[in-house]
C-alpha cells in the first residue's frame, strides 16, 4: 500500500517539466506513466488535519479563535465551543471534549472525578472591566460605589456624576468564570456582598437582565443606552466604554495592557502555577488568567496534537497575537513553567 508523501509528489511534478525535453513519442509515455502514478499517490494520502476537540471559557474566545486559525495551516483542526466555563469543565469531565478552558481552577471534589489526572495550564491574562453604554459620561467608580451598583442601591448614573440615566445592569445567565472573579472581587471589598449574594460561577443577582457569553453581556449593553455590566477587556469596543476602578492604593485605573501586566507582577504564583489570586495595590484592581485543563494520560493518537497545539498557544509568537486582540501576554517565568507541564502530557506521572 502506498504511504503519502508530498515531496514523491513534487518529484513527479519535476519530472512532468523534465519530460519538455525529450521527443514527443517519450514525452506521451512518460507523461502517462506519471500522471498515473501522482494520482495514486494523492487518492491514497490520508487526511492530513488531526482534529480535537474543546469547550468553555468565553473570556478568551477571540484569541482562542485565532489561534486555531493559525494552526489550521499547520495540518490542526481544533473545535472550540464558547460554552461557558460551567458547561465545557462537565463536558470535559465527562469525556465528550478533549480539553476544557475556564477562568478559575477546577475545585478538588470534580478533579477527583478525572480518572486519567488532570492538568491545569494558564494560556493567557486580561481585565475584567465594568463596560457600559452612556455617550458623554466618564465613570471613576469607587470600590462601594461599584458594589452598591451591582446591589442595586445606585439606580441612576445621575448619582455617579453623570447626566440623568437609569441603570439596567446586565450580567452572565449561565456558568462563568468571568462571574466567579468578578464577584470575587466584590466580596473582597465588601462585607454585605461576601455574605449575600456572595462568589460563585453563577449566583442570584439582586438585580438586572442575563446574557449569555462575554459576547452577548457585550452585545445587549451595546444595544442599550444606560446598560452596564462586566466583560472581559477584549469585548469593550464600538460603543461600550470601560469605567475607571479604585485599586487597593485609592487610584482610579483604566483596564489596559500596561495596568493589567502591573497587577499581575504583583501576583505571586506558587511552583506549580496554581496560585494566582490578587489584590493589586497597583494597576487595574480585577484581572484573571484564563486556564486550559487537560487530561495527564490520554489516547496514545491525540498526544502529540495536544503537545503541539498548546506548545504554539505558548509561544512568543502566539503570545504576541493575545495582546494584538486585548489580551495580556503571560511573563516569560511563567511561559516556561506551562510549557513544560504541557509536555508531561501521556507521561505516568
Amino acid at each position: 500500500m502506498f504511504r503519502c508523501h508530498y515531496e514523491q509528489v513534487l518529484q513527479i511534478k519535476s519530472g512532468l517539466i523534465s519530460t519538455l525535453k525529450i521527443p514527443t513519442w517519450q514525452r506521451l509515455r512518460k507523461l502517462t506513466a506519471l500522471t498515473s502514478l501522482a494520482g495514486i499517490l494523492i487518492s491514497c494520502c490520508p487526511q492530513t488535519t488531526i482534529s480535537i476537540s474543546g469547550a468553555g471559557a468565553s473570556f478568551p474566545a477571540l484569541i482562542y479563535d485565532r489561534w486555531f486559525y493559525n494552526l489550521r495551516t499547520q495540518g490542526f483542526k481544533v473545535n472550540y465551543q464558547s460554552t461557558g466555563s460551567g458547561t465545557g469543565i462537565r463536558q470535559f469531565i465527562i469525556g465528550t471534549v478533549d480539553f476544557a478552558a475556564s477562568d478559575t481552577l477546577i475545585d478538588k471534589k470534580k478533579i477527583k472525578k478525572i480518572t486519567q489526572g488532570l492538568i491545569q495550564v494558564p494560556m493567557t491574562s486580561s481585565a475584567i472591566g465594568v463596560a457600559y453604554n452612556l455617550p458623554g459620561c466618564k465613570l471613576e467608580l469607587t470600590q462601594i460605589q461599584l458594589v452598591k451598583i451591582f446591589q442595586g442601591s445606585i439606580k441612576n448614573f445621575k448619582e455617579l456624576n453623570c447626566k440623568e440615566q437609569p441603570i439596567t445592569i446586565v450580567y452572565r445567565a449561565e456558568s462563568s468564570g468571568t462571574t466567579f472573579n468578578f464577584t470575587k472581587n466584590l466580596s473582597r471589598i465588601s462585607k454585605s456582598w461576601k455574605k449575600s449574594p456572595g462568589t460563585g460561577k453563577t449566583i442570584s443577582w439582586p438585580i438586572g437582565i442575563g446574557s449569555k457569553g462575554s459576547e452577548g453581556v457585550a452585545s445587549t449593553i451595546e444595544q442599550m443606552k444606560g446598560a452596564l455590566g462586566y466583560s472581559e477587556m477584549s469585548h469593550i469596543r464600538g460603543k461600550l466604554q470601560a469605567a475607571s476602578l479604585e485599586n487597593g492604593s485609592g487610584k482610579f485605573i483604566q483596564p489596559n495592557s500596561e495596568t493589567v501586566i502591573q497587577a499581575i507582577e504583583s501576583v505571586t504564583s506558587t511552583k506549580n502555577l496554581l496560585g494566582h489570586e490578587a489584590s493589586p495595590t497597583v494597576g487595574y484592581p480585577i484581572v484573571a488568567f484564563t486556564w486550559i485543563f487537560l487530561a495527564k494520560r490520554n489516547e496514545d493518537n491525540k498526544i502529540d496534537i495536544l503537545k503541539r497545539v498548546f506548545s504554539y498557544m505558548l509561544s512568543p509568537k502566539a503570545q504576541k497575537q493575545a495582546v494584538e486582540l486585548g489580551y495580556v501576554s503571560l511573563p516569560i517565568p511563567i511561559l516556561k513553567q506551562a510549557t513544560q507541564i504541557v509536555n508531561s502530557i501521556g507521561r505516568n506521572l
